[in-house]
């Protein structure tokens, strides 16, 4: 692995475990979770061996930051992917349900990506470029790939900061309002998801089926799937968060990331981008 950044620890009062000593240290990875997964990459050593997150530091060691390795030798996919747009710099794919982002399967969007996807130019481009968000194993849509190292650490941060506008497309069961503001804590951390009626048609058996737009404030695991299902809508083939006996059986989950809007972080352009609704929304509604 190349060296990237390299840290010396100053003389300390006390012992400090470095996941918490490490946040802010290096340019290139501002944020607490972008360091705990360069530490679990084994991307971080410290006096020239691989590092854990619950390593003290006392002070006078160096801190080293190396690059990942990015090579061809992991399994490429040879899926055909949708581009929606592509640049040197990033890139947004239209994720098929039913496929994992990443991870340690052989068929993943990641996996996907270099057969897909041009090689940026750039001197800090990635061989193997990086979704920057997930999508769950159900849900389709709109997916941001960073296509060189610099853009994933800024791409990560524009997320932190809530300055990637997301829209999400749903189906979900029940009474429901119009619109409205969901507030409600996941695993302890603050979630938000604004909800607006599309359409709605008549269901005896779900009590009324609507389509929804929808706008996360937040982006906690699982949170629109969550928030919907708590207020007594969950979506429709969501066999997680919806009663036994409630489920729909056949076309999985009825959930799509419809969009994305952001200024472009090199040229400063606006970059709004939509992706269709699929086939089985339009089954039942007429989008």
């Amino acid at each position: 692995m190349k060296k990237r950044e390299s840290h010396i620890v100053p003389k300390l009062e006390e012992e400090i475990r470095l996941s918490d000593y490490i946040l802010g240290i290096f340019k290139s990875i501002p944020s607490k979770k972008g360091m705990k997964k360069a530490i679990e990459r084994g991307r971080v050593k410290v006096n020239g061996e691989i590092a854990k997150t619950g390593k003290f530091i006392k002070g006078g060691e160096a801190i080293v930051l190396f690059d990942l390795k990015q090579t061809l030798e992991a399994p490429i996919l040879e899926m055909k992917l949708e581009i929606l747009f592509e640049d040197d710099h990033l890139a947004i794919i239209n994720k098929p349900a039913g496929i994992v982002v990443s991870g340690n399967k052989f068929q993943t969007i990641e996996n996907a990506l270099p057969f897909n996807l041009t090689k940026s130019p750039l001197d800090d481009s990635l061989v193997r470029p990086q979704p920057v968000h997930r999508l769950d194993f159900p849900t389709s849509g709109a997916l941001l790939i960073g296509k060189t190292h610099s853009m994933v650490t800024t791409l990560g941060k524009l997320f932190e900061n809530q300055a990637i506008s997301k829209t999400y497309h749903a189906v979900v069961t029940g009474e429901i309002k119009p619109k409205g503001n969901i507030k409600e804590d996941i695993k302890g951390k603050k979630a938000e998801t604004n909800f607006e009626v599309i359409d709605s048609l008549p269901s005896d058996k779900y009590n009324g089926l609507h389509l929804l737009k929808l706008e996360p404030k937040t982006g906690r695991r699982h949170q629109l799937r969550i928030h919907l299902s708590s207020q007594g809508n969950p979506i429709l083939g969501d066999r997680e968060y919806t009663n036994k006996g409630k489920q729909w059986v056949g076309k999985g989950l009825y959930l799509h990331a419809s969009h994305l809007q952001f200024t472009h972080p090199i040229n400063k352009e606006d970059i709004s981008v939509s992706s269709p609704l699929p086939k089985k929304f339009s089954q039942l509604f007429k989008v």
